[in-house]
């Protein structure tokens, strides 16, 4: 058995027997591999293994990687996406993460619309106020949502944190509570392109506890490739 193999096995026990502790269907959890510097032979590995979903962090990755996976998997533009750069995409991925700007909204809005597509989008939220990550504050919100109705080639499908990193994940529960309540309250606008499906929040360190706080889309890198060497 492979390390990736026994790595997914992990994953998913423990996905299993947390949903079980919370009264959860553990296959409404989605799984997002993060394939961030994994080369073509462990991505294709791990899809052997069940991954049906992989998001990656970098446009040229996306580029680079796609026509070489000849196995069906969904594609996540799981990073901070630059408007100059949704062209190369719009036809690639199933769902963009990153919806941070009315600017960025107004691109993948006209681009999918060009190709007849209408692209499904999480809004991201900047949880922890810092300085250092993308993201819609906690106070714009409802407002910044409320605007996006407009696109009509752009579909709202949920929301995406992430959270501070800390050693300790019980730290950032209260940010995931947070996301949860915003996420539930979101459910009762009535917006024409807004039907909150997908809870995207938890990494490697911390999807246990996201979990137990109502995400349903896990984003996991290190626990199913091991440590990534990021200089490559």
């Amino acid at each position: 058995m492979s390390y990736i193999q026994e790595n997914i096995n992990e994953v998913r026990d423990n996905i299993y027997n947390i949903c079980k502790k919370m009264n959860r269907n553990p296959e409404d959890i989605k799984i997002i591999a993060v394939t961030k510097t994994v080369d073509i032979d462990r991505i294709s590995t791990a899809i052997d293994f069940g991954i049906d979903a992989i998001g990656e962090n970098r446009v040229q990755e996306i580029r680079k990687k796609y026509n070489k996976i000849d196995k069906k998997v969904e594609w996540h533009m799981i990073g901070h996406l630059q408007t100059n750069k949704v062209k190369y995409i719009i036809d690639k991925v199933s769902l963009i993460h990153s919806l941070d700007s009315l600017r960025l909204a107004k691109e993948i809005d006209k681009r999918a619309k060009n190709i007849d597509k209408t692209m499904n989008v999480l809004v991201q939220i900047n949880i922890g106020n810092e300085d250092s990550k993308y993201g819609i504050d906690l106070d714009d919100v409802h407002n910044f949502i409320e605007k996006l109705e407009s696109f009509k080639n752009l579909k709202v499908q949920g929301l995406m944190a992430i959270a501070p990193y800390v050693k300790n994940p019980e730290a950032v529960r209260p940010h995931f509570k947070k996301m949860k309540k915003i996420f539930d309250d979101l459910k009762g606008k009535d917006i024409e392109n807004l039907e909150m499906k997908y809870l995207s929040m938890g990494m490697t360190n911390d999807y246990l506890v996201a979990i137990e706080e109502g995400a349903n889309i896990v984003r996991i890198g290190t626990g199913i490739f091991g440590k990534r060497n990021y200089n490559k």
